[in-house]
């Protein structure tokens, strides 16, 4: 399998030999996460849903910022402490996550929870004389790192030219970067240097070095950390341990809102427990999944319904899948056979996701023929849908499963349907159609029979 590797700016291969190691940056936990948040953390859970199913395993780690200016700020504004802040936005985190069918993280360390680790990769970055103690905190010294600006390809001087020098005239440099700010301000923390609390990047170092080793081999997030976030990352790390910090860069392009960035001054922040609510789930997987990850995503109306009228077709196909029983059937056996491939190689080929999902609406139209040539047999059927729900599975995409005492329901109400059609009783047929609809059941004719699917409910159709 190969990634785009930002620092190299070349394809690189990854080792699948053994177990992978996997650092995602996470949110900052002071506000609800939005769509931007959900494609990120969405490709990345397929990238480790498809490793998984090929029998690696992954020790996925994602931190939570629960320490941080904007966190202490909104405490303030609402007059809270920084923890209940915290708090309840990671607890809103897994309800929209779960939700999007994500699957958990192996372990969600918090900054908060690592203060130990912290203060001492920072007293190690003292001793080697590469961070200094000022009456302000202890700042990391750019100058000491020859690297710095390698992941972002920015370099030193110019970056020092276009600085503005910060109210901290104790810095020995203006690109120098704090790494523990003293403060009496709660949150603090004893420290060596005094109270206060731990610099934003600092925290992934030392988290992402306890639980993965000083050399992992995947670390992401969205193209927004690549400077300063992983910049700082990387020195700092590299600084410290003397050995390669990750061996893979991997970054997914922003989400822009109808050709704009989101921001909260513009109003167009668009929450995940929005979307979800408005779109579902699988609308939303699809949406991010649509395009290259690397590559800028602009969130629409438009795109959102064109994704739903291809789910339509997901659903249609799944359930063509379920009544099959035609005996003059027709074999679907090489093409299931070239589709698998075709996405497989699509999502080891730098996980293209466009073309994995090109493969996988090709296997969804094949039911939706066959059923309509009358040509849908049962053995063929269970090998598509065995195929379907292996795709559907890497990409999180979920039809749920209707129990026997639905189908039951169902089946009952659609004879019971076609009864009162045949005495004429039309009046008794529309009612049961009706209370079909109410169930989001929607009837398809065939020749000589009627079979049913269940719709997803989605709340911007109405």
């Amino acid at each position: 399998m190969k990634l785009q590797d930002t620092l190299s700016k070349s394809e690189q291969e990854v080792d699948i030999s053994k177990n992978i190691k996997i650092y995602l940056c996470g949110v900052t936990v002071y506000d609800e996460s939005h769509i931007g948040h959900a494609r990120t953390i969405i490709i990345f859970d397929v990238l480790r849903k498809y490793l998984e199913s090929k029998g690696i395993d992954i020790e996925f780690i994602q931190n939570f910022t629960d320490v941080d200016d904007k966190i202490i700020k909104r405490a303030n504004a609402e007059n809270k402490t920084a923890e209940e802040i915290s708090k309840k936005y990671i607890e809103n985190y897994f309800l929209d996550f779960d939700g999007l069918n994500v699957k958990r993280a192996t372990r969600y360390p918090k900054a908060t929870e690592h203060i130990k680790e912290i203060i001492q990769f920072i007293e190690k970055l003292i001793q080697k004389e590469v961070a200094y103690v000022t009456k302000n905190g202890v700042y990391f010294s750019v100058s000491k790192f020859p690297e710095y600006g390698k992941l972002s390809k920015k370099k030193i001087d110019e970056l020092q030219s276009g600085a503005r020098i910060e109210v901290d005239e104790e810095k020995k440099d203006p690109l120098d970067f704090a790494v523990w700010k003293l403060s009496d301000k709660e949150p603090t923390w004893n420290s060596p240097w005094g109270e206060g609390r731990p610099g934003w990047h600092i925290e992934c170092s030392a988290m992402s070095i306890k639980y993965l080793g000083e050399n992992f081999d995947i670390h992401g997030g969205g193209r927004d950390l690549i400077f300063p976030h992983h910049e700082n990352e990387i020195a700092q790390s590299e600084s410290c341990t003397g050995n390669q910090f990750a061996k893979i860069w991997m970054h997914v392009g922003m989400v822009t809102i109808e050709g704009e960035k989101m921001s909260k001054s513009i109003g167009n922040v668009k929450s995940i427990k929005h979307v979800l609510e408005n779109w579902g789930p699988n609308i939303i997987r699809l949406f991010c999944l649509s395009g290259h990850y690397s590559k800028p995503i602009d969130y629409s109306e438009e795109l959102l319904k064109e994704n739903l009228i291809k789910w339509r077709q997901v659903e249609t196909s799944h359930y063509e899948l379920i009544h099959a029983d035609n005996k003059n059937s027709e074999k679907s056996d090489e093409l299931i056979q070239k589709l698998s491939t075709d996405f497989d190689n699509a999502l080891e080929n730098d996980l293209n996701t466009h073309l994995a999902l090109s493969a996988f609406f090709q296997l969804v139209k094949e039911p939706n023929r066959l059923a309509a040539e009358e040509k849908l047999g049962k053995e063929n059927a269970l090998k598509i849908k065995a195929e379907l729900k292996r795709m559907s599975d890497i990409l999180g995409l979920e039809i749920p499963e209707i129990t026997k005492e639905e189908k039951q329901e169902i089946d009952e109400l659609i004879q019971n349907r076609e009864i009162a059609r045949e005495e004429k009783n039309y009046q008794k047929a529309d009612e049961i159609r009706d209370k079909l609809n109410e169930m989001n059941i929607e009837l398809i004719d065939h020749k000589g029979k009627t079979v049913w699917m269940r719709k997803e409910k989605i709340q911007a159709e109405k």
